[in-house]
C-alpha cells in the first residue's frame, strides 16, 4: 500500500493542487498584513544592548531629604523666633524685704507720706510773676513772701481812682465855698429886706422896695441849699472813691504771696514773667501756685480692705519701709481710721503717724505699712532686715545663679548670690534691690532681652 500513503501525503506537500488558486489582491492583502505582523512582533523584541533607562529613586531620595531640612529648621527656629520676635506669656513674682518683726505682722498695706498739714497757696487774681523770693526745698517761715506779681495794672488803676477822689473833694470844697456866700448874701438881703419892711409899715419908703429884697432872701436860701447840697454829692462821692481805691490797694497786696505756715516748699514755683491765676475748686494739679509741707506732721496714708478692717485698731503698732530707704524700718502707731469707705475700691484709708524721726522721708514717698500685734521693741528694730527671693524666680545659666528682672517689658537676665534658705526663698546676698519684679518660674528658652508680657495684662 506505499502508492496509497504517497497520495494522502500529497495534499500537504503541495496544498495547490487541492485549492484553486487565488486572486492577486488577496495575495497583496495577505501579504500586507503578515508584514504588520512582523513589525509589531518586532517592537515588542528587547534590545539587551540597549542602555537602561534613568530611575527615579535620586529624584525621590532628594525631595525627601529636603523635607527632612525644613521640618528640622523649623523646629530649631521656632525658639529663636519666639524669643525675638513674638512676646512670651510670663507670671510675675517680688523681690520681698523681711524684718525681725515678720513673725507679730498681722496684715501688709502699701501707702504713700503725706503731710498731714499741707497749704496749696495760690494766688486771688491772675497776673504775671515779677519776682520770686523761695525755691524748691527751701524752708519758709509764716508770713514770708514767696513771689509778687507785677502790679502794674492795678497800680494805674489806683492812681486813675485816688485822682477821681481828688476831684470829688475838691468839687465838694468849692460847693460848699458857693454855699458860704450865699449864706454871707443871704444875711445882708434878709437885713435890708427887715429894715424896708419896717419902714414900708410905718409909711415912709414904698412896699414894693420891701417885697423885692424879701424875694431875693428867698432866691439866697434856695442857692445856699443847692450848694451844700452839691457840696454832699461831692463828698459822697469822693467816699465812694476812696473806698474803691481801698479796693484796689487790697488787690495789690494779693498780688504777694506768703506763707501761710512754716514748712518747706515742695513743689517748683512759678519763675519769672510766668502767667498764673487762681487755683480752681477741686483742682489737684498744680495751677502756678506754691507747696508748702510742714514735715513734722508727716503720716502714711495707706488703703486696707474692707475685709480685713478688723484687724486694725487705734494706736495700734505698725512698722514703716520706705521704698526709698529699704534697708530701715520705722516704727509708727495708727493714728486715724478715716470713717469713709470707698465703694468702688471696698477699701477705707487708714492714717500712721511715724514715731521715730524722720529725717530724709519726703511726701508721696512709696511706704510698705505691716500692722504688728505687739511693739517693735529697740532689739529688733536695730536688726538688719533680709532681702528675699522667692525659688520659683531662680534659674541656672552658664552654672551661675540669676532671675529675669521685669524691665519695660523685657526679660533682663541679672545674676545674683544666694544666702541661707528662708521659706520658699532664699535670702539675697547680691543682686537686684527689695520691690524688684521679677519673673517667676520662667521658660527653658527665655533669654536676656525677650520680649515678654504678663499673664494677667489684657
Amino acid at each position: 500500500m506505499p502508492g496509497v500513503h504517497g497520495l494522502l501525503l500529497l495534499p500537504l506537500l503541495c496544498p495547490s493542487l487541492l485549492c484553486p488558486p487565488l486572486p492577486c489582491s488577496c495575495t497583496a492583502k495577505i501579504r500586507s498584513m503578515s508584514d504588520k505582523l512582523s513589525s509589531d512582533l518586532a517592537s515588542l523584541r528587547i534590545d539587551r544592548n540597549a542602555p537602561a533607562p534613568p530611575s527615579s529613586w535620586p529624584k525621590y531620595l532628594g525631595w525627601a531629604v529636603a523635607a527632612g531640612v525644613l521640618v528640622g529648621g523649623y523646629f530649631a527656629a521656632m525658639p529663636y523666633l519666639e524669643a525675638k520676635i513674638f512676646k512670651t506669656q510670663v507670671s510675675e513674682t517680688e523681690i520681698m524685704t523681711v524684718s525681725p518683726a515678720q513673725a507679730s505682722v498681722e496684715l501688709t498695706a502699701a501707702g504713700y507720706v503725706k503731710a498731714d498739714l499741707m497749704s496749696r497757696i495760690a494766688p486771688k487774681v491772675p497776673g504775671r510773676v515779677l519776682s520770686v523770693s523761695a525755691k524748691q526745698g527751701d524752708l519758709v517761715e509764716a508770713g514770708q513772701v514767696l513771689l509778687e506779681l507785677d502790679p502794674a495794672d492795678d497800680a494805674a488803676s489806683i492812681r486813675a481812682a485816688q485822682s477821681e477822689v481828688m476831684a470829688s473833694l475838691a468839687q465838694a470844697k468849692s460847693a460848699k465855698a458857693r454855699a458860704e456866700v450865699s449864706r454871707a448874701d443871704l444875711a445882708e438881703a434878709q437885713k435890708r429886706a427887715t429894715r424896708e419892711r419896717t419902714l414900708a409899715n410905718q409909711g415912709v419908703a414904698p412896699s414894693a422896695g420891701a417885697e423885692d429884697l424879701e424875694a431875693r432872701v428867698a432866691s439866697l436860701q434856695q442857692a445856699v441849699s443847692a450848694a451844700e447840697a452839691d457840696a454832699a454829692a461831692a463828698e459822697a462821692t469822693a467816699q465812694a472813691l476812696s473806698a474803691r481805691v481801698n479796693v484796689l490797694q487790697t488787690g495789690l497786696r494779693n498780688l504777694s504771696l506768703t506763707s501761710p505756715i512754716r514748712g518747706m516748699v515742695i513743689n517748683r514755683p512759678p519763675q519769672i514773667g510766668e502767667y498764673i491765676g487762681p487755683q480752681p475748686p477741686g483742682v489737684t494739679e498744680d495751677m502756678g501756685g506754691v507747696r508748702v509741707a510742714d514735715l513734722s506732721t508727716l503720716i502714711v496714708e495707706t488703703d486696707v480692705a474692707e475685709a480685713r478692717l478688723a484687724v486694725v485698731k487705734p494706736e495700734a503698732p505698725v512698722e514703716i519701709v520706705l521704698d526709698a530707704y529699704p534697708s530701715q524700718r520705722y516704727r509708727g502707731v495708727v493714728k486715724q481710721i478715716t470713717p469713709q469707705v470707698d465703694r468702688a475700691k471696698a477699701t477705707v484709708v487708714v492714717k500712721v503717724a511715724f514715731v521715730d524721726a524722720t529725717t530724709g522721708v519726703l511726701p508721696d514717698m512709696s511706704a510698705r505699712v505691716s500692722f504688728l500685734s505687739k511693739p517693735l521693741d529697740e532689739a529688733k528694730l536695730k536688726e538688719p532686715p533680709k532681702t528675699i527671693v522667692p525659688g520659683s524666680a531662680i534659674v541656672e545659666r552658664a552654672g551661675a545663679k540669676a532671675v529675669f528682672v521685669i524691665d519695660e517689658g523685657k526679660a533682663r537676665l541679672v545674676p545674683i548670690q544666694l544666702g541661707a534658705p528662708f521659706g520658699d526663698g532664699f535670702e539675697l546676698s547680691r543682686g537686684p534691690t527689695a520691690g524688684t519684679k521679677v519673673i517667676a518660674n520662667p521658660p527653658t528658652t527665655l533669654t536676656d532681652g525677650q520680649a515678654i508680657k504678663l499673664a494677667d495684662a489684657e
